[in-house]
């Protein structure tokens, strides 16, 4: 993932350090250190370079937007922006995705995860079942071997 740059013109080429939700803009330390002190309501969110963190917003490059949809086909979060091909509000990279709101998927992910908490335990109780068996089998194995040995000793005698 491309790391994203501070808003200002002035700043354009700098790294940016953190997300203002409210005004929907990317900033570096300097921008975020003017803004902080003009808008001390507003929660911004620290952006870090070595680890992604979800802040509810789109991390694409000129898309500070909320992310409330999801493309199945590429198994990725997305805002309206990265939907519509307008001028320069999106690129339309998930305008022919099959994609669906967040919350349906939600659900629908969950609905899977319990199916496949399930086929995990019905696994790990036939797995059980068959070392059980295996179990038996090898006793078995041990006592006819036993069995066999005495045989043979008694036919010594």
């Amino acid at each position: 993932m491309e790391q994203i740059k501070c808003f200002s013109e002035d700043h354009k080429e700098i790294d940016a350090i953190c997300f203002c939700p409210e005004c929907k803009i990317n900033m570096c330390n300097k921008c975020s250190n003017t803004h902080s002190s003009f808008f001390k309501n507003h929660n911004c969110y620290k952006l870090n370079k070595d680890e992604e963190i979800f802040t509810g917003f789109c991390q694409e490059k000129n898309h500070p937007m909320k992310l409330e949809y999801y493309c199945k086909i590429h198994n990725k979060l997305c805002c309206a922006a990265c939907l519509c091909k307008l001028n320069q509000i999106g690129d339309g990279q998930h305008k022919d995705c099959d994609v669906c709101i967040i919350k349906n998927i939600k659900d629908e992910k969950k609905e899977k995860l319990k199916e496949n908490i399930n086929l995990l335990e019905k696994l790990d109780n036939n797995f059980n079942n068959n070392m059980k068996e295996i179990k038996e089998i090898f006793q078995k194995i041990e006592k006819d071997k036993d069995e066999l040995k005495f045989k043979k000793i008694m036919k010594i005698i």
